[in-house]
């Protein structure tokens, strides 16, 4: 990646927030790399040196900051400034490390070689895959150090270290101090019960906090999730585990704080890097609005409303489904709908007092696989489609974790009865997070851009790329801010069997 030395030293002298986690500033003198908002004293121009991303300083021989804690920040967006190839290795790399095989397996799943890979990473990140998935997990551990009260050896073993020897050498090296010398300079004052952990989640302002929370209180599964006084919350199950987490703004600085309830601390990772991928995290604004912006219809849209972002889910299988839900019906219909199936399917949930409103989880593919869904009032097309999707993923013929090639996963999720364009796009936006998805035949988008057709609307959006799903986010909201009725679907014409073309379906999903 090339970094624009002159904006590096502006926004480093600056201390500006939107660059945080973009690049990484490595003091000669110190030899610490630092974050652009680094409260320390200024150094000199000529003492530091810019980074694509912390792994890169740590390859040059820098340490984290004690200061401005480096694994706090946003993080360096995957797609910023990188190659399709590198962004599916670094959603993957978060999503598992490299735990599964190493740089051999990671470059085979993405069809490449691993030396080939390996330059690729050199060539943007200015680091080796081994030294980013390395970066990544010892900040992790650093931020358990930090934030929670884990004993060292559950620390070493969640942030993937495998024993604590290596842990310890690790924390020593990078860090010059022991865990426990760390922990003792973290002076932590919020004592957690058991299984309760608290998280800060660095952001990149501006963050349109009401405007996600509204989008997901529209949406949200009765019983399952609950959004209510600034906060959204939810149930979760990871190996046979069950426990929530509640999501809130950080009103004294740019972060969300997270508390989650889980009984397995190894787990936490995972968690902690779906909830950022949920709440989009990563999205870099600077970025985003000059597309956006270039189309007058959105100009005054997102100067009013600047930082909105794409949410994401919690689980690819439960968004597919609740859009399937939500074919034909409205966005209340679809909710009450869903709330109905995680009563009927879903495992209670005995979580903790403090867990109001949260009584199941979502059912499980297995569960919806068979299951008679006349019984919540769901027949027809609809409920063969939830349950050829449920198969389908039983099997391991759709699998919502670890996708590298999007298009041919959308592919594969269309060829199921049922499943059209809209519904691969939403999916696509939500699951997947890819930023340029786009339901071009969704009727609130059209409504809210005053156009009939979706090749009308898709020759506008030209102009939005590669930030579509950021644009089809605004068009909602001026859709709903404009008094728009929930939209009905645009007729479809049945060929060979009466199931419903989703592709065409509404904003009620």
């Amino acid at each position: 990646m090339n970094l624009d030395l002159q904006t590096c030293s502006r926004a480093r002298l600056s201390r500006d927030p939107r660059f945080d986690g973009k690049f990484f500033i490595g003091v000669i003198t110190s030899r610490v790399y630092c974050r652009s908002i680094c409260p320390a004293p200024t150094a000199k121009e000529t003492n530091v040196r810019y980074f694509p991303t912390a792994a890169a300083a740590a390859e040059s021989g820098f340490r984290p900051c004690l200061r401005c804690r480096p694994e706090s920040s946003p993080g360096t967006p995957a797609w910023l400034g990188t190659s399709n190839t590198v962004s599916r290795a670094l959603r993957l790399i978060g999503e598992s490390g490299l735990e599964d095989g190493g740089v051999e397996v990671l470059a085979d799943r993405l069809g490449v070689g691993s030396r080939h890979l390996r330059r690729l990473f050199l060539r943007h990140l200015g680091a080796t895959p081994i030294a980013v998935a390395q970066t990544r997990r010892l900040h992790f551990a650093k931020k358990l150090i930090d934030e929670t009260k884990l004993p060292m050896n559950q620390v070493a073993l969640a942030s993937g270290f495998g024993c604590v020897r290596r842990f310890n050498a690790g924390i020593r090296r990078v860090y010059h101090r022991t865990p426990t010398q760390i922990r003792r300079l973290a002076r932590q004052t919020n004592m957690q019960p058991g299984n309760h952990y608290l998280f800060k989640l660095h952001f990149r302002p501006p963050y349109h906090w009401e405007g996600m929370l509204s989008f997901l209180a529209a949406r949200a599964t009765p019983d399952v999730e609950v959004v209510e006084a600034g906060k959204y919350r939810r149930t979760i199950s990871l190996n046979g585990r069950d426990g929530y987490f509640e999501v809130s703004l950080d009103q004294g600085c740019e972060a969300l704080l997270v508390r989650i309830q889980f009984g397995d601390p190894y787990s936490l990772f995972f968690i902690i890097e779906r909830i950022r991928k949920m709440f989009d995290l990563g999205a870099d604004w600077a970025a985003i609005v000059p597309s956006l912006k270039s189309d007058p219809a959105l100009t005054r849209s997102v100067e009013a409303d600047p930082g909105l972002r794409v949410p994401g889910c919690w689980n690819g299988f439960e968004l597919a489904v609740r859009a399937i839900l939500g074919q034909q019906i409205t966005v209340k219909g679809a909710t009450l709908m869903a709330g109905r199936m995680a009563r009927s399917f879903g495992m209670p949930f005995d979580g903790a007092s403090d867990a109001s409103g949260l009584t199941h989880l979502f059912p499980l593919p297995q569960v919806l696989a068979d299951a008679n869904f006349g019984t919540i009032g769901l027949t027809g097309a609809r409920a063969e489609t939830i349950r050829v999707l449920a198969r389908a993923v039983c099997s391991g013929e759709i699998n919502f974790g670890g996708v590298v090639d999007s298009d041919a996963f959308l592919n594969k999720l269309c060829e199921i009865p049922g499943i059209g364009k809209w519904t691969a796009q939403y999916v696509a936006m939500r699951a997947l997070g890819e930023p340029d998805a786009f339901p071009s035949s969704d009727l609130g988008l059209l409504h809210a851009i005053a156009l009939e057709t979706s090749r009308e609307l898709e020759r506008r959006a030209e102009s939005w790329r590669p930030w579509r799903a950021y644009a089809a986010m605004y068009l909602w909201r001026i859709a709903s801010q404009g008094g728009h009725q929930d939209s009905k679907p645009l007729p479809v014409k049945f060929k060979k069997r009466p199931l419903m073309a989703s592709g065409l379906a509404n904003t009620s999903h």
